[in-house]
């Protein structure tokens, strides 16, 4: 019996304030809330759950590694596919989001542009490019 190993269901992000946290994420994804309390938010990104923990809680997870510092550099970069990069862009920008990098084409066939949660969490939207 092979194990299933392609199968990602949740990815936990730790954060500085959950509730600026979960005040971003709302704002700029808008996302079902699966589940919450006071240090956690689990929201549902189509077939995948991403749970905002408040950093304090994180060390018993990933012990004996520690929880990297803030502010100590990026540590993880989330893509999501759009249609139009620009676009996406444009409607950050309203929502006051500021983008780190982009909308720039990319050599491996994308147009992306970056942009991070106020834990430094980045994020990339990409566009196929053709």
């Amino acid at each position: 019996m092979s194990m299933l190993l392609d199968r990602i269901e949740v990815i936990t992000l730790f954060v500085d304030d959950i509730d600026e946290a979960k005040a971003f994420y709302q704002k700029v994804f808008a996302p079902a809330s699966v589940y919450e309390d006071a240090v956690s938010s689990v929201l549902k990104f189509s077939g995948t759950m991403v749970n905002l923990l408040r950093a304090t809680e994180a060390p018993q997870l990933v012990e004996p590694s520690a929880v990297a510092a803030p502010g100590s550099g990026a540590r993880i970069l989330l893509t999501i596919r759009v249609d139009d990069v620009d676009a996406v862009c444009a409607e950050l920008r309203k929502l006051g989001v500021t983008l780190l990098n982009g909308p720039i084409d990319r050599p491996w066939g994308r147009r992306t542009a970056a942009f991070a949660d106020p834990s430094g969490h980045v994020w990339e939207i990409a566009q196929e490019l053709h």
